[in-house]
């Protein structure tokens, strides 16, 4: 348990400049596309693809792309698994396909993460979606308490191995990570209803319209990116069905 988690846009992003909004209409095609579809050279495309973008997020470098996306890569690999040992007619294949499904689908809320401030999204939510501003603040105030947590739950873990409680075994580590993320839900739960006394407290739940000071613009760079999107995960499902590998849910 010592790989830490980065969290929060990377500095001069390529990426921050297409609106969030954007990103996440292109997350949404992404999402469609793969849900519907159990092939492997499908994901295979997409995943490609997404990873030819982490460099425009700020994810040029291993160590920042491992920080951002341990969690991530240890959970496709472990759903590929799974499946292969717990399924009569599974076969490697399949393990591959549902470890790049999880990848593809995880895939672009890291760069989304990775390369957009969490404000931005906010007054983009407001703006563009006409999202209750209690709810895109709320998930604004979440967001940014995110790295307070990463920071308390590395904090517990030191001042537990400064006091030598350090598990020897697996089974010993599982029991003490699990005490520590039990610990910081605790936490997280008085800090949440704190923090929802004081946006109440604020306005945030009166119903009165707000204005929106920084605004956000919707630009032609930005209907290019989703429709990019939508034209690669088409390209993914044609060669899919070219190579006959194409596989749907409703098939």
């Amino acid at each position: 348990m010592t790989a830490s988690l980065a969290l929060g846009p990377a500095p001069h992003a390529r990426l921050a400049r297409i609106n969030p909004v954007a990103q996440l209409a292109a997350l949404a095609v992404v999402t469609v596309v793969l849900l519907v579809s159990l092939d492997v050279v499908t994901p295979a495309v997409v995943v490609a693809a997404e990873c030819c973008l982490l460099p425009a997020a700020g994810l040029s470098g291993p160590r920042a792309l491992w920080r951002r996306t341990w969690p991530l890569l240890t959970g496709a690999a472990s759903v590929g698994v799974v499946n292969v040992l717990l399924s009569a007619d599974a076969t490697a294949i399949t393990g591959v396909a549902l470890a790049l499904r999880v990848v593809g689908l995880a895939l672009p809320g890291v760069l989304l993460v990775a390369s957009t401030d969490p404000v931005r999204l906010a007054d983009a939510l407001t703006v563009h979606w006409r999202v209750p501003t209690r709810f895109a603040y709320g998930a604004l105030a979440a967001l940014r308490l995110v790295p307070l947590l990463v920071v308390e739950f590395e904090s517990v873990r030191l001042a537990r191995r400064t006091r030598g409680v350090e598990g020897r075994t697996p089974v010993a580590r599982l029991r003490l990570f699990t005490g520590m993320a039990f610990a910081l839900l605790v936490g997280a739960i008085r800090r949440g209803t704190r923090l929802a006394t004081a946006m109440d407290a604020r306005g945030f739940d009166s119903g009165i319209p707000r204005t929106n000071a920084r605004g956000s613009v919707l630009r032609t760079r930005d209907a290019v990116f989703v429709l990019a999107t939508a034209a690669l995960c088409g390209a993914a499902v044609t060669l899919s069905v070219l190579v006959g590998a194409w596989n749907p849910v409703l098939g």
